[in-house]
């Protein structure tokens, strides 16, 4: 009878496997199929992988399970599967590996560090699948690997725990931040895994053997349990249509070595590594022999070459010249008068000089800020970035950016966002942005890695020093968030849950969709009143009658009272805009009462209607 699990680990270094899902790739099994449904369709190929890395020799053996989870599998019509899948992956590793070999049950984050807005409860439903099933096939532990959050990671521990005493393995995927993606210090993360029921605690994939060493260097306190190491085989290559890793199985060897020299119990490989790695790192720990103490890790280490060497001078920076805004932020001034933010869009060609003309103008009127959309209703637009940085360094107006969800991925959404704190631009609004499949491009894609919420929680993040992965950033932003409300629904109440749970997100201000009803206006103030964030309200004046019954019938969140249609029939031109601006106005009159922050937006370029409308709000409040 081999021992327990977790009591073979406190007397010896176990070997893992490698990797599943890129060595039946390097096999030639193509991508965009689900390997984890082989378990019943090719159980003879998943069979022979486990026994090459069995043979290699690996004693802890990893099912190939790792996305088999309803959420997962539902993008291929398999969640219905999803008992069945599980419960095929123990038997098949089972029938291919020696009674000395262990089994554990992989399992893989959900959320996988996208951003996906993935629920607790849809976490948790699919968790108890997962795990039950695997524990109910007699598996030896349950391995929780590629997780990048603390949350998503304790909730899977705690479900495995809710369902068995089995032993329970916890690996996170990070480089060497010391933090996990949602920012907590690693051996205050090891520390709460611990006190939840975890066994042993780690690192797998996301990088190769070094990176994975400098994460284990950072851990700034010891943490007593073992530690699990699965690097990845370096970074991969894609090379004429195919994915391959660098790291040859004589390095890894060497790096196991220094591993278990830093109190690794558990050593195999992520993405990229074969039976042949593995092999070699149990040629390499062939013998070795842990010493009394060892496991416990972290907090002590030796210092780096870099850390122990003496201090360099420091080098004379030049002074960055960026046009400060002498203003206090937009939720400082609307606190103490009524505050005007004017949206004037982007053109769709390469002349600036009507935008530049509109920004001065509204400038000399006093507004407070401009606003830019980002590529609004999906058409393609010049970059608000560029524009902001021209009103700010040329006008000296404060630029209020707008940021959507759909055009940049998350390495592209940091990288624009630390391009504004380089210059200065410190107002952001987080918007979700419409598919591109409606805008002027309908073959792009829209990229949504993150929704509005989960914008808000990055940008604050970065306030606080923290990039994305969790690195530190060596100084912090300042951003000021803004938030969307869109108050042209049947349920008020409902899209007011929706602006409360922005605000608890990070949210400094709201900005509304324009509204064209002066007792909606009236309801939005009541409905809101207990929000402790400012509220800007939406007036967009109206440019013709066509113009009224395109935003009413045919723009997402944009809603005219019948009234307001009525008035604006058959206007176009002049006449029309002069309508559209007496009906701003009382919209504003009815606005004024209740808000101090008013967002007025500019139709078809016509700025000097925003002009005018600004003329309007300093009259009606400086007396």
């Amino acid at each position: 009878m081999k021992p327990d699990l977790r009591e073979a680990l406190q007397t010896r270094i176990l070997i893992g496997d490698g990797a599943m899902g890129t060595y039946l790739y390097q096999m030639g099994f193509p991508v965009g199929v689900s390997y984890e449904e082989f378990n019943t369709l090719r159980p003879d190929v998943i069979e022979e992988v486990h026994r090459r890395y069995y043979e290699a020799g690996a004693r802890v053996i990893e099912t190939n399970t790792f996305s088999a989870n309803p959420e997962n599998l539902a993008r291929y019509g398999l969640e219905d599967e999803t008992e069945a899948i599980n419960r095929a992956g123990v038997s098949v590793a089972r029938a291919a590996v020696g009674a000395d070999a262990y089994v554990v049950g992989a399992v893989g984050s959900i959320r996988a560090g996208k951003r996906q807005n993935i629920g607790i409860p849809e976490l948790e439903r699919s968790f108890k699948r997962q795990i039950g099933a695997l524990i109910d096939e007699g598996v030896d532990g349950i391995l929780l690997e590629t997780f990048y959050d603390l949350e998503e990671m304790a909730l899977a521990l705690r479900i495995v725990r809710e369902l068995s005493g089995i032993t329970a393995i916890c690996q996170f995927a990070v480089e060497e931040t010391g933090r996990t993606r949602d920012g907590v210090k690693l051996h205050e993360a090891f520390e709460q895994l611990r006190d939840g029921g975890a066994d042993i605690v780690g690192f797998n994939c996301r990088t190769g053997p070094n990176g994975i060493l400098r994460a284990i260097d950072r851990i700034e306190a010891p943490v007593s349990l073992p530690l699990s190491v699965y690097p990845n085989a370096g970074i991969p290559d894609y090379v004429d249509g195919k994915y391959s890793y660098t790291a040859s199985p004589e390095y890894f060897a060497d790096m196991a070595r220094r591993f278990a020299d830093r109190g690794a119990r558990l050593i195999g490989g992520c993405c990229g590594t074969t039976p042949e790695h593995i092999a070699a790192v149990a040629a390499s720990l062939a013998g070795y022999v842990p010493q009394p103490g060892e496991a416990e890790h972290g907090g002590d280490r030796q210092k780096t070459a870099a850390e122990t060497a003496p201090p360099v001078p420091p080098v004379s920076q030049p002074e960055l010249h960026v046009t400060k805004i002498e203003e206090p932020p937009l939720t400082t001034l609307v606190r103490q008068r009524h505050t005007v933010i004017v949206e004037l869009d982007p053109p769709r060609d390469l002349d600036i000089r009507k935008f530049m003309a509109g920004a001065a103008a509204l400038k000399a009127a006093r507004v407070d800020a401009v606003t830019m959309a980002d590529n609004s209703l999906a058409v393609t637009r010049m970059s608000n970035l560029a524009l902001a940085s021209l009103v700010k360094e040329r006008l000296g107006l404060r630029p209020l950016v707008h940021i959507a969800c759909r055009d940049r991925n998350l390495i592209g959404t940091q990288s624009h966002l630390m391009g504004l704190d380089a210059l200065g631009i410190d107002h952001v609004l987080a918007v979700t942005g419409d598919p591109a499949r409606f805008g002027d491009l309908p073959d792009s894609s829209s990229v949504y890695d993150l929704t509005s919420f989960e914008m808000i929680r990055m940008i604050k993040q970065l306030n606080e020093g923290i990039a994305f992965s969790g690195k530190p950033l060596k100084q912090k932003a300042n951003f000021v968030i803004g938030a969307a409300f869109n108050p042209n629904v049947r349920n008020l109440d409902k899209m007011v849950k929706r602006m409360e749970r922005k605000v608890e997100t990070g949210a400094d201000y709201i900005m509304t969709q324009p509204v064209y009803d002066a007792g909606l206006i009236a309801r939005i103030a009541e409905a809101t009143k207990h929000i402790k964030v400012p509220i800007f309200i939406g007036i967009m004046p109206l440019a013709s009658g066509r113009n009224a019954e395109y935003l009413h019938n045919e723009v997402p969140g944009i809603q005219l009272s019948d009234e307001v249609r009525r008035r604006m029939a058959g206007l176009e031109g002049e006449a029309g805009r002069a309508e559209g601006v007496r009906i701003a106005e009382e919209l504003i009159d009815a606005a004024l009462p209740h808000f101090k922050g008013i967002y007025i937006m500019t139709p078809f370029m016509f700025y000097d209607m925003a002009v005018r409308l600004t003329e309007y709000v300093w009259k009606k409040t400086e007396r």
